[in-house]
């Protein structure tokens, strides 16, 4: 998979970006604050629909553009998908409301109106920013979050299953409170909890699966990023353990693997149930749903050494570039599709060494993007690969060379 055009409109810096997007690697060069990270922001938002810089996706209308009554963002993406070509829009839609405003977003895949989850993994994208650091080092939530993101525009149904199972934890939660409060009888809690342990166990048999095979193909990756010296484990805590425990035995937090994949997810739902009952009275005590995907941890080991308490800065570093590149690998073993590769200041801290590796691992991409304040951090080999953009306060022109880029740089 592709992209051959992306379209920008009130997006971001952008007031009109249109381009023809070169098939193999693209980098953009560019100053800091200039919007060569908001042309990747685009492209990974018209996967996920979801914003990794902006809390919310009213931010993400032009600032000019969002002081009137009616302000309109659009993203439009032509791509090639296998033979076929597509055309994914998203528009986002501010409007006066009374002394307010109101919001919405609409989405257009080949002409028809689509909800997130039916647009979700259609066109996919794996993205990796500076700050993204806190994957490892960060809370649980920040993990979750990048495992969901994932697995939405791989896995058919995970999107859909995640709402639903969000949906009924809040119901849930709300009358674990009320029950606690007022009392009543708990047998109310039944329906909830056959929601919750059902799309539940979607989620949870996703994840196992999911992260035993980016383990294998991360652990890989990193070895051969680290000459290697360094093996990388990723540990899956899931807050609903399919694993049984003994009566009186305290689960200890071992770092040691776990095989949970001979699990069927009618097993890991019946179990969730059976768990959910066991624990009804103390959930209604405290008010709140104490096991499930929701509260899920996920650990990051270097040779036995958890990263997220330990990790120097450039450990942290190289595992996150493993994940990211096992995820690009097991997007393409799972979907048969490259997703579109997303580096935002990538080489910035890496010696030369891991650099050479990364640009290697680039090139069996169908597809990369990548962003750079310095040239010289890419070799002349692989720059004169690259089709070379600036980009400077919001437009962006092309570059027949590099040696183009460097003297317009100077001229400034």
């Amino acid at each position: 998979m592709h992209l051959t055009h992306l379209s920008l409109t009130n997006f971001r810096a952008f007031t009109r970006l249109d381009m023809d997007i070169p098939r193999r690697t693209l980098l953009l060069v560019g100053d800091n604050a200039q919007g060569k990270t908001s042309v990747l922001e685009a492209i990974y938002y018209l996967a996920t629909f979801t914003s990794l810089h902006a809390s919310q996706d009213r931010q993400l209308i032009n600032f000019l553009a969002g002081r009137e009554a009616l302000a309109v963002a659009r993203l439009v993406a032509q791509y090639q998908r296998g033979v076929a070509q597509h055309r994914l829009e998203v528009r986002l839609i501010q409007e006066a409301n009374g002394a307010g405003s109101r919001f919405r977003k609409e989405i257009i895949l080949d002409g028809v109106k689509r909800s997130v989850h039916e647009a979700t993994g259609h066109f996919s994208a794996v993205m990796f920013l500076p700050d993204m650091s806190r994957i490892v080092d960060g809370s649980p939530e920040e993990r979750r979050r990048y495992l969901n993101l994932a697995l939405a525009q791989t896995l058919p149904g995970y999107s859909q299953a995640l709402s639903e199972y969000a949906r009924a934890l809040e119901q849930r939660n709300a009358l674990l409170k009320l029950l606690g409060e007022r009392g009543g009888d708990a047998d109310q809690l039944t329906f909830w909890d056959g929601i919750l342990a059902d799309k539940g166990a979607m989620i949870l048999h996703a994840r196992i699966t999911a992260l035993q095979e980016l383990e294998r193909l991360a652990a890989r990756v990193h070895a051969r990023l680290t000459g290697q010296q360094e093996v990388l484990q990723l540990i899956y805590h899931p807050a609903y353990d399919p694993l049984p425990q003994r009566e009186g035995q305290f689960a200890l937090p071992l770092h040691i693997p776990l095989n949970r994949s001979n699990y069927t997810q009618d097993q890991i739902r019946q179990g969730f149930m059976d768990r959910l009952a066991a624990i009804r009275r103390e959930e209604i005590a405290r008010g709140v749903t104490t096991i499930g995907p929701h509260r899920d941890e996920l650990r990051f080991l270097s040779n036995s050494i958890d990263l997220g308490d330990y990790g120097s800065r450039g450990q942290i570093r190289t595992a996150l570039l493993s994940l990211k590149l096992a995820e690009t690998l097991w997007m393409k073993e799972r979907t048969g599709q490259w997703p579109v590769m997303l580096l935002d200041e990538i080489l910035a801290e890496l010696d030369d060494h891991r650099r050479a590796d990364l640009l290697a691992y680039l090139g069996e991409c169908d597809q990369t993007m990548l962003t750079t304040t310095d040239l010289k951090l890419f070799s002349p080999g692989f720059s004169s690969q690259c089709t070379i953009w600036q980009v400077r306060q919001g437009v962006v022109t092309t570059a027949n060379s590099a040696e183009n880029v460097m003297d317009n740089a100077s001229s400034r």
